[in-house]
């Protein structure tokens, strides 16, 4: 990304709008932490790794002008700051590991003044941020090395840039394999009902001059079988410990598509967002949006007032459905959950 997703400025996080693009390019400020929440709750910063990164920040800007006066009232507004945000949405682990992580970097400091507590916890904010522009980078290097010159890529949602720190996840494995000299192509499922596909994905490949052909979700399984696709890259907002993944509603549509015609099917995903406190799948959070999204997207109504809706953001794919997983730690085949323990433990 030439501009960041999200920075910290003077004070404030500044974050690019993305319910805008691609028609406006808009960078907004959060200087409190119900702007950050509002900002995660509504999408203007999505993406599991750049929540994560958002809700690292906006622990800050709670508790930046405390008045505590000592370690015990601090904590508490800690607490309080950190349990307001991990309400923004239930999907994605990111969130809750950052915000976890947090906490612990104020328990494991607890001897400092609350003034120098507060540095602390920016300068470990800062360094989640950091972190994960480097997990991008190695996603990036070691998913390339799945990808042959000449590939067509499919890809479901956004998972680059505009949904890390840097350089993303799904879309690291693209750019980088574009910038070692291969001829690859995309095609982007569009992701409906938000559009996620449409609107992001083909922005940030263009704008890296990838070549990218845009298709409706329901046209993956034709574009499969006329035999267009050579691999399938997602990314991911929670991994179970068998290696069930959750990621945007469709993905689930697209792993049964790629089974059916003998497409390698990888997710790319740094190992924070592993949730290795969950056996499978089953036990992941769903998020449901409302129902104006899909029956009102973009301000157009596009079906009859009164309609039901049933509106879930994600989906999981088995894990019998995926062929690898590409970490920042390198790229993990099955069994998930005796390989996971490994590289997590290693």
């Amino acid at each position: 990304m030439a501009t960041p997703t999200i920075e910290w400025i003077d004070g404030r996080v500044r974050l690019i709008d993305q319910t805008l693009l691609p028609n406006q390019f808009k960078q907004i400020y959060c200087e409190d932490v119900e702007a950050v929440w509002e900002a995660i709750k509504m999408l203007r910063v999505r993406g599991a790794p750049a929540i994560g990164v958002a809700a690292a920040f906006g622990t800050v800007l709670g508790i930046w002008n405390s008045t505590a006066g000592n370690y015990d009232t601090f904590y508490s507004e800690l607490k309080k700051t950190t349990d307001y945000l991990a309400t923004s949405r239930p999907t994605a682990v990111n969130l809750f590991w950052a915000l976890d992580r947090m906490v612990k970097t104020a328990v494991s400091n607890n001897e400092h003044t609350i003034s120098d507590l507060k540095q602390v916890l920016l300068t470990e904010a800062l360094a989640i941020m950091t972190e994960d522009q480097e997990m991008c980078r190695s996603i990036g290097k070691h998913g390339a090395g799945l990808v042959n010159d000449g590939d067509t890529i499919l890809t479901h949602c956004n998972a680059g840039g505009l949904a890390t720190s840097d350089y993303g996840t799904a879309l690291a494995v693209m750019f980088t394999a574009h910038e070692q000299g291969k001829q690859i192509q995309v095609y982007a499922d569009e992701t409906r009902p938000l559009l996620q596909g449409a609107r992001l994905t083909t922005w940030e490949l263009m704008n890296a001059g990838i070549d990218v052909t845009l298709i409706c979700d329901s046209m993956a399984g034709q574009v499969m079988k006329e035999g267009r696709i050579q691999r399938v890259v997602v990314g991911a907002d929670r991994i179970a410990a068998n290696g069930d993944t959750a990621n945007k509603i469709g993905t689930y549509m697209v792993a049964v598509l790629a089974r059916q015609h003998g497409v390698p099917f990888y997710v790319a995903a740094p190992t924070s967002t592993l949730d290795m406190s969950l056996a499978t799948g089953d036990e992941i959070p769903i998020e449901e949006r409302g129902a104006e999204e899909i029956t009102e997207g973009f301000g157009k109504r596009t079906a009859p007032e009164g309609v039901k809706v049933y509106s879930p953001a994600f989906d999981v794919t088995p894990a019998d459905l995926i062929t690898a997983i590409v970490t920042e730690k390198g790229v993990v085949l099955p069994p998930f959950r005796v390989n996971f323990r490994a590289i997590v433990e290693g």
